[in-house]
């Protein structure tokens, strides 16, 4: 199983509840829409463990991928585009790592 993980904070702070409404009432159904993601997951990140040190990104968003070609053909969509573009206005410089479960 493939997994998409995404790290990132917002631009800005103040859009957290905005961002966290979005998330839940569009991103997470549209994207979990398509065939090729089994789950998708957002998480706000809170302390490094043991310490008052904040997580180096505020949110980490997880998608079970089990076929990638499919997810690359299903991002094209119109309504995964809107999604997409409107992720870009919330997120401050995103990173998208693609990872293999192991275990």
């Amino acid at each position: 199983m493939a997994a998409l993980v995404v790290l990132f904070s917002l631009k800005d702070e103040s859009a957290r509840d905005a961002y966290e409404q979005w998330a839940k009432n569009t991103d997470v159904p549209t994207a979990s829409s398509m065939d090729s993601v089994d789950s998708f997951k957002v998480f706000r990140m809170g302390n490094i463990m043991g310490t008052e040190t904040p997580a180096p990104y505020e949110y980490c968003e997880v998608l079970e991928i089990n076929d990638m070609a499919k997810l690359g053909e299903e991002v094209g969509s119109e309504a995964m585009q809107k999604v997409a573009a409107e992720f870009q206005s919330f997120a401050d410089n995103p990173m998208f790592i693609v990872s293999d479960q192991i275990a």
